[in-house]
């Protein structure tokens, strides 16, 4: 209004002197000829001013207008389909006036529009049936651009005008000419800009149409270069948020003619910090996505959803691409097309990887002994996945219960008859490639029974093997029952039923204390896993593990039961756990020959039994004396006296007529030192008691922790406090898995996966809790996921990767459970074991080392039919894992990226092909 105002000023005066002229005073006449150059000229001045601040306000916003929204149908068919829409926002009314006035107001209308393309994605995740607004974005869609310039036009033109007509009514022809000469000038200069400003507009909105036509081809950039150091988005950085987004206001005006090919910098080398890499020419843009990141961190939501906090959960963000990134946005300057690292994990990734990474150590050298035997090769690292697949059944003796590691035959053959004494014939012995045939379902296969009915009874169609009934059905182990196998509870010590032999334990040594003291516990040749799944009553979590031997199925029925466990054994190597991780062992007639080899399987309890915790040996030679019961003793006593043991207590159950031992390991290493004869010996101090990959034994004791700081030391806080806690030998100088000091990484991990679970697992992706029972998290951190969900009736087992940083130990250290695995081999459980998986960026770390296809392949193998997987990864690697799923007829309910991260929601059908693999 201001230039309208001085023009018009500016007209009455030079009409004022006019009409003196004509009276013919020739002295006014020369005064009000100089005044009426004066005030044209500033008339002038001020309207050139005004325009051609105008008409740079008006073309950055320009830039901005058009907010790109991938918005994604939640479907409930297999045939997932999804929909890409463009929302332009048209300037309304008065905000569109104001927005050329002042860049403020631009921000504004930036600020008010943000939230709407936002909720179209919101809905389409929190709402199986959602859709995106067509109508309105159909409309806005035709009116974008067109309106934009039809403003700029009508703007020009007014401008236009108000010059003319202060030209025709100055009434000085000689300065008239001067000054049209020059408006003429500014006129093609302020043409020219508009033209340029057009240009560059349809280019960019070219460039972009195609990239969000293909959201899963987009090359991987600076986000796959850092790991994961920022688990929530824009949680550190909400405070440096508002003067960001000020500094890019202000640079956008000059930077905005190096805008074109931006974008397609930004898709490619997504910055974890978005802090001064404006993306020039998307000013509008930016400003809305980072205010809404601002929201986000205000709400405690990481997805990219201003008011829909299951949608926005289940993106998460960028959670694991650096620290400091507020809104998501990931935009580099054209100068600037480099990698950044976070700083504080750059700082201290040397420092980390030694702290944390003794699984890849070790299981590197074991891989480079095995290779030299000629034992195993490692899968390579070529990617079949995008492969078109004619997938088949596998053609194996073991059938439906085919474990690839355990049931390697031509391995097996190969080893010499020490071996066998070892049970190394029941260890890992995994094949050179993995497997990519699919192995086949039992003939009637059904959905198994949902937690606690399936502790007492489990479809026998699901696990059809009788040999346990037979052998050990008068110890109450199993019995059939019609079409189910029933559990009474009972087991070989405890034939009256598990909750009696749990409360005898506890009345007999106090300090057990289930479920407050005592949270995690090893269950050494577990049958059926009865001890572990009455423990579940006394709030304890129980790793059960037993071989795959003549007791045909018993770690599967106890996974078909829903009570964790492992098909393992006491071999020629270390468990796969780290030291000082279980707070009571306990090993009912679990057929160990504790006592053989130097106590070499003992020392292994040791190992992996926290100072000052129990092992309880419920055993024949505890209580009747036969002759080979007494040696054993005998053996035993001397055994664990050597090994500082303290036998605490002997008690007899008198209704099961059964004796049990209480053994409890030394919290210090007085007795150690004090030893007359050191047998067994002291470890070397460059034995790492944590090292348990592909780790032989090593017949020695380990030092006890003795420092305030040492993991060990002390005993951990009671459940459930334990689980919220950070480890007291958390060390705060040390950089955590994601570059903060290891308390504060461990907190803000936590927290992160709260609110994922809050907002988004428990409700937005449709699971169906009450069926799920069994979980895995295939790339565990800290532990959080499982963490976040420990209220829940189900148990998760932790995986931890062996090439990742290793945090077993605080896993552990929480009360929860876990293990170290590679997942360049199988697993080593039964087909069918877990109702869901939980992958957060596992196939995008771990494609550098093997095929991504096999492991895809062992999701199958493992999943139940009408189980389910969460995805979430890199949108590449999200993209390929769809299609390898889609092509074993999974049904993908769900798929979402955003800024090249991705989420998936897939369950596994009942589909088998009917093509059976050649015999190799």
């Amino acid at each position: 209004m201001r230039d309208r105002s001085m023009a018009g000023a500016g007209a009455g005066a030079r009409s004022s002197r006019a009409g003196g002229g004509k009276r013919g005073a020739a002295s006014s006449s020369a005064a009000a000829a100089s005044a009426c150059v004066y005030y044209a000229t500033t008339a002038l001045l001020v309207a050139l001013c005004v325009a051609g601040a105008y008409f740079l306000t008006s073309t950055s916003s320009a830039d901005g207008d058009a907010a790109t929204v991938t918005a994604y149908r939640h479907t409930t068919r297999s045939s997932f389909a999804y929909e890409l829409t463009r929302e332009r926002a048209a300037p309304r009314g008065e905000e569109a006036s104001e927005a050329r006035d002042t860049p403020a107001a631009v921000k504004a209308v930036g600020a008010e529009e943000e939230p709407r393309p936002d909720r179209s994605a919101g809905a389409a995740l929190g709402d199986p049936h959602a859709r995106p607004d067509e109508e309105r974005v159909s409309d806005e869609a035709a009116a974008g651009v067109e309106e934009e310039h039809e403003a700029a036009a009508v703007a020009m033109e007014d401008v236009k005008a108000e010059d003319g007509g202060g030209h025709v009514a100055a009434g000085d022809d000689e300065a008239a000419s001067a000054r049209g000469g020059e408006v003429e000038e500014e006129k093609e200069r302020e043409t020219a800009v508009l033209e340029e400003s057009s240009r560059e507009q349809r280019e960019q909105e070219q460039e972009q149409e195609p990239q969000l036509e293909m959201p899963h081809e987009r090359p991987r950039g600076a986000a796959a270069a850092v790991e994961e150091k920022n688990l929530d988005g824009g949680i550190e950085e909400e405070s440096n948020a508002g003067q960001r987004q000020r500094e890019a206001e202000q640079s956008a005006l000059e930077e905005q003619q190096a805008a074109a090919g931006s974008q397609l910098r930004r898709e490619a080398q997504e910055d974890p910090q978005a802090d001064d890499g404006a993306d020039e020419g998307t000013e509008e843009e930016r400003g809305r996505e980072q205010s809404q990141g601002e929201e986000e961190a205000r709400s405690s939501s990481v997805s990219g959803s201003s008011g829909d906090a299951d949608s926005g959960e289940a993106v998460s963000e960028s959670e694991h691409t650096g620290t400091g990134r507020a809104d998501g946005n990931a935009s580099q300057d054209d100068g600037r097309s480099v990698e950044v690292e976070d700083s504080l994990a750059a700082e201290g990734r040397t420092e980390e990887q030694k702290a944390w990474a003794t699984q890849a150590d070790e299981s590197h050298r074991e891989t480079d002994r095995r290779d030299e035997g000629g034992d195993i090769d490692g899968n390579g690292a070529e990617n079949a996945g995008g492969e078109e697949r004619e997938w088949r059944v596998c053609n194996v003796k073991a059938g439906a219960d085919y474990i690839p590691c355990l049931d390697n035959e031509k391995a097996i053959k190969k080893l010499r008859p020490e071996n066998f004494r070892r049970y190394e014939h029941r260890e890992r012995h995994c094949p050179d490639e993995g497997p990519t045939c699919l192995v086949a379902l039992p003939s009637g296969y059904r959905r198994p029974i949902e937690w606690p009915k399936s502790r007492d009874r489990v479809w026998y169609s699901n696990v059809p093997h009788t040999k346990l009934v037979e052998v050990k059905g008068h110890q109450n182990w199993v019995k059939v029952s019609g079409q189910y196998l029933t559990f009474p509870g009972g087991g070989t010590q405890f034939i009256h039923g598990a909750l009696h032999y749990i409360d005898f334990l506890q009345q007999s040594v106090r300090a057990i204390s289930w479920g407050k003291h005592t949270r995690v516990v090893l269950d050494v040749g577990c049958g059926v896993a009865s001890f572990g799944g009455y423990l579940f009553e006394r709030d304890v979590a129980t790793m059960s593990f037993a071989p795959k031997d003549e007791h045909e199925a018993q770690v599967q029925m106890a996974l078909e039961r829903g009570i964790p466990a492992i098909s393992a054994v006491m071999g020629s190597k270390r468990l796969p756990f780290p030291s000082k991780s279980f707070d009571l062992v306990h090993c009912a007639r679990c057929r160990v020959p504790w006592h053989t080899d130097g106590g070499a399987l003992l020392l292994e309890l040791n190992r992996v039994l926290r100072p000052g915790g129990f092992f309880v040996w419920s055993a024949t030679p505890v209580y009747q004396k036969l002759t080979e019961d007494v040696e054993i003793w005998k053996a035993m006593t001397s055994l664990t006296k050597s090994m500082c043991w303290e036998l605490a207590s002997i008690k007899k159950d008198r209704l099961n007529g059964v004796g049990v031992a209480f053994y409890r390991k030394p919290t210090s290493n007085e007795c150690y030192e004090s030893r007359r004869r050191q047998q067994p010996p002291m470890c070397a101090d460059d034995d790492d008691a944590d090292a348990a990959w592909y780790v032989r034994l090593n017949p020695c004791v380990h030092r006890v922790p003795t420092a305030p700081s040492e993991r060990g030391a002390r005993w951990p806080s009671e459940w459930p406090r334990r689980v919220r806690l950070p480890p007291y030998w958390l060390n705060g100088s040390q950089a955590g898995v994601y570059g903060r000091p290891a308390p504060e990484d461990f907190a803000v991990d936590y927290d992160h996966w709260r609110r994922v679970v809050d907002g988004s697992y428990l409700n937005g992706l449709g699971i169906d809790w009450s069926r799920v029972r069994n979980v895995m998290d295939m790339r565990a951190a800290y532990g959080g996921f499982a963490a976040a969900l420990w209220e829940k009736k189900i148990w998760v087992m932790n995986v931890v990767n062996v090439d990742a940083p290793d945090t077993l130990p605080v896993i552990f250290e929480r009360g929860l459970l876990g293990i170290y695995h590679d997942w360049c081999e199988s697993f080593s459980t039964y087909p069918r074991s877990y109702d869901l998986l939980h992958a957060d960026h596992l196939f995008s770390k771990i494609k550098d080392r093997c095929a991504v296809l096999p492991v895809v392949v062992e999701v199958d193998r493992i999943v139940r039919p009408g189980g389910s997987i969460v995805v979430r990864d890199e949108a590449g690697a999200v993209g390929e894992v769809e299609k390898l799923l889609r092509s074993l007829h999974w049904d993908v309910r769900l798929t979402f990226s955003k800024n090249d991260e991705g989420v998936m929601y897939a369950e596994k059908s009942g589909w088998r092909p009917e093509l059976v693999e050649e015999p190799s």
